[in-house]
């Protein structure tokens, strides 16, 4: 008997086009054949399903089920493809804890842990399997001193919004006299602010999942930018950005990325797909901790994708891998 499956969608936060289209080729890639999809856009307005003759009909929250024109449809699991908030950083993943309906990303609390690229940075450090690079964390609601923080960090450093993705509201500052204006631009996406040094080199990324118990790592992709760094418009605007997978780095360093993204995997308690973004230092090939996206980005040219196919797998059998893996955690 076919499964029925909840691809949640859309979002609150700045990526929800980023999120639509993910969802746009999850959705094409789910076999029919073994599972019933519903794609359910969620907004602040609301969290609707368009049934194919165009009626939208809205998600009953109580136990997060459809009531339809064919009956009360209710999800063995959810496919959570939101970036950003409330899909990336545990709220749903909370809610549907207490439902108890299992989905496909990690839980509640990795979720929100690795969301906050500051916090996440401690824990990182902490476990001391990679070097991470050094920071300021600060608040909107609290003062902070421009001067405080470049006398504890040396220039070049990037400033970012703590919490959220696809690069928006980034700036590298290579002039202290530009750092408060980057900060201002940060605040305008989030609340809390993370600064931190540059370090240049090359951008390595790599995907990590789980399949009946054993963990993957797809091939390495390395990041090549005719920008200073790799933000939003690098990302998305085509002709910006090279993306090379496997990436071509010593396999001495590839090897080790790897090793660290398992590590990370693991300690972090991740689940479902993630990927595991490093910088290796150039000059030194000292491998650097950038963040772990626990939501990669599933559009057709996405990372993940990309090294889904370099991989030799098609993106029906890696939803499909995705989709069982959380049905048997149920099980366990």
């Amino acid at each position: 008997m076919k499964k029925n499956i909840a691809l949640v969608a859309g979002g609150y936060s700045g990526e929800y086009v980023i999120s639509v289209q993910s969802a746009a080729v999850i959705e094409r890639n789910i076999d029919p054949a073994l599972y019933n999809v519903y794609k359910i856009i969620i907004t602040r307005e609301g969290w609707t399903y368009t049934t194919p003759n165009g009626t939208a009909v809205d998600v009953d929250k109580n136990d997060f089920s459809l009531h339809t024109a064919d009956g009360h449809i209710r999800f063995d699991a959810v496919f959570i493809g939101i970036h950003g908030t409330p899909g990336e950083d545990g709220r749903l993943q909370g809610y549907f804890e207490m439902l108890g309906i299992p989905y496909t990303s990690c839980g509640m609390v990795t979720s929100a842990l690795t969301f906050n690229k500051s916090y996440c940075n401690k824990v990182v450090a902490a476990l001391g399997v990679v070097r991470v690079s050094k920071s300021y964390h600060i608040f909107r609601d609290q003062r902070y001193f421009p001067q405080a923080i470049l006398s504890y960090l040396r220039l070049p450093v990037f400033v970012k919004p703590a919490e959220g993705g696809s690069s928006i509201g980034m700036s590298k500052v290579n002039h202290a006299e530009d750092l408060e204006a980057a900060i201002q631009k940060a605040f305008k996406e989030d609340s809390q602010v993370l600064i931190e040094e540059f370090v240049k080199g090359t951008e390595v990324t790599c995907g990590v999942f789980r399949s009946q118990g054993e963990l993957n790592v797809l091939p390495l992709t390395e990041i090549r930018s005719t920008k200073e760094f790799f933000d939003y418009e690098a990302k998305y605007t085509p002709g910006i950005t090279t993306e090379v997978t496997p990436a071509e780095i010593p396999e001495e360093a590839a090897a080790h990325i790897r090793d660290v993204a398992q590590e990370l995997y693991n300690r972090l308690n991740c689940k479902g797909i993630v990927r595991a973004d490093f910088i290796l230092e150039e000059g030194t090939n000292d491998v650097y901790f950038l963040e772990v996206n626990t939501m990669p980005g599933q559009s057709e040219n996405s990372l993940v994708p990309q090294q889904v196919r370099a991989a030799g797998k098609t993106l029906r059998d890696f939803y499909g891998i995705l989709i069982e893996e959380c049905l048997a955690a149920v099980n366990k």
